[in-house]
């Protein structure tokens, strides 16, 4: 009988058992992180809208891992009290949390020269949805979090936080102050064992990017990305399965762009 090999290190790759919180969890970057946290053990809390588009998630990650691994949860992030009531299910079922993965997200046209209301009406949903959101989900956790003892964070922000598209100011703006959100809060939550971190995704194949047609896609990549590609959804859902391991203990405020290279290309 083969002993097994004697470890060499002492911190954990494994968030088995972990509870997490992942918004906009039923499409993208959110689909591919709450199966790639269930695939790797995790009891993960689905929440996105539409109870149609969040059955449909939570029944493939049941399907693959046993009834008791995901929740669903129908929240729209911009409400307030559907975030209260996102965080009490999540007690409720799992006993506590562990992550919280602010994913969801909207992309509106926010020209410096479209019509007064479309700009208005634009420009307070993407800030309540991309950065207030944030901000309010992260504060109802913060007693579960802490209670963990290993609490995660991860923002998803975006390389619009680096370099930007004309047309799209608040996207622009509110990925900015996720970066900006993110490191205030790493700051405070720090002392309470807390990590908190964003990613800034660059080009990636999600509902976003999908009307652009596929010329197009393939000539922006040969132009900017050093990998001369898009993304995938789970090439950035890994990036925030790291950020989220026990044994990331110690990266704390990081803005990590998954991009390929776009942000820093020069020519």
């Amino acid at each position: 009988m083969t002993e097994s090999p004697v470890r060499l290190t002492e911190l954990s790759r494994s968030i088995c058992g972990k509870v997490a919180i992942v918004t906009g969890a039923a499409s993208g970057m959110g689909r591919a992180t709450a199966q790639l946290f269930a695939d790797e053990g995790a009891l993960v809390v689905v929440a996105d809208l539409g109870i149609d588009r969040v059955g449909a998630q939570v029944e493939e990650i049941r399907a693959a891992h046993g009834d008791g691994a995901a929740l669903g949860v129908v929240c729209d992030v911009a409400d307030h009290d559907q975030l209260k009531a996102l965080v009490s299910s999540t007690i409720e079922w799992g006993g506590g949390i562990d992550v919280v993965v602010n994913n969801a997200g909207v992309s509106l046209a926010t020209s410096a020269f479209q019509p007064e209301d479309d700009f208005e009406s634009n420009w307070a949903r993407t800030l309540e949805v991309n950065l207030t959101a944030h901000a309010r989900l992260i504060r109802l956790a913060i007693p579960h979090l802490s209670a963990s003892g290993a609490g995660r964070v991860v923002n998803i922000a975006s390389t619009e936080a680096i370099v930007t598209t004309a047309g799209l100011a608040a996207y622009a703006a509110t990925k900015a102050g996720v970066v900006g959100l993110t490191k205030s809060f790493a700051v405070e939550l720090g002392r309470h064992g807390v990590t908190v971190n964003c990613i800034c995704p660059g080009p990636i194949d999600t509902g976003m990017t999908a009307e652009i047609d596929a010329e197009s896609k393939e000539k922006y990549a040969r132009r900017r990305v050093p990998l001369r590609r898009y993304g995938s959804p789970e090439e950035v859902a890994h990036m925030t399965l790291n950020l989220c391991l026990p044994s990331a203990s110690f990266v704390n405020g990081a803005a990590i762009p998954v991009d390929g290279g776009m942000s820093i290309r020069h020519t």
